[in-house]
């Protein structure tokens, strides 16, 4: 094998290694948690952000139902693979007790999300992120940076960087036999029908 190829390869691999790990400023690695027991589960930090209607968004408006917070940015190439499952499972999942809520990290904010939300089709709600937002979520080094929170509001599972679909749809169906906490009357949402809005 030339030179040539083998230093070829070491550029794919590093590449494609980057391309997995998630978008950062520095160097982490992927991370995958399962759902951890309820005794080791601690409070989702609330917030108060604004969605793509300039209303604003509580995470404690959706206690009662399952929660997937994801952390993204429209430049993170892990991230728009992830949200197409995302679209799948709040699809599929909504009136199961399911919600996927965004949190945008994109500097130009809506300028450049509104766009992409209609490219990629997005069905659920999404809310610009601020500094102090990820600071409350321990710093949100790493996009994608996603948490899934249970009924009570309390963080399940963290998957840092990208994971496998099926680790969210586990840990998603996990979350949602727990308990017989009720969702709101007739399965509705807080966020509304987001789609209908787009």
């Amino acid at each position: 094998m030339s030179i040539l190829r083998v230093s070829g390869a070491i550029a794919t691999a590093l590449l494609l290694g980057c391309f997995l790990e998630g978008c950062s400023n520095r160097p982490s690695t992927v991370k995958a948690a399962s759902v951890k027991d309820d005794k080791d589960r601690h409070a989702a930090p609330d917030f108060a952000l604004k969605d793509a209607d300039g209303k604003t968004v509580h995470l404690s408006d959706y206690k009662g139902r399952v929660v997937l917070l994801d952390f993204w940015a429209t430049w993170c190439g892990p991230c728009r693979i992830e949200i197409p499952w995302f679209t799948d499972m709040e699809r599929k999942k909504k009136d199961q007790g399911f919600e996927v809520l965004g949190v945008s990290m994109d500097d130009n904010g809506w300028e450049d999300v509104k766009p992409f939300l209609a490219e990629m089709k997005v069905n659920y709600r999404v809310v610009i992120g601020d500094d102090p937002t990820t600071q409350a979520y321990g710093g949100v080094d790493s996009l994608p940076t996603t948490f899934l929170i249970d009924k009570q509001g309390k963080i399940a599972a963290i998957h840092i960087g990208l994971a496998g679909r099926k680790e969210f749809e586990d840990g998603v169906d996990e979350l949602l036999q727990e308990g017989s906490s009720p969702v709101n009357a007739g399965g509705a949402s807080p966020a509304g029908n987001v789609a209908a809005k787009r």
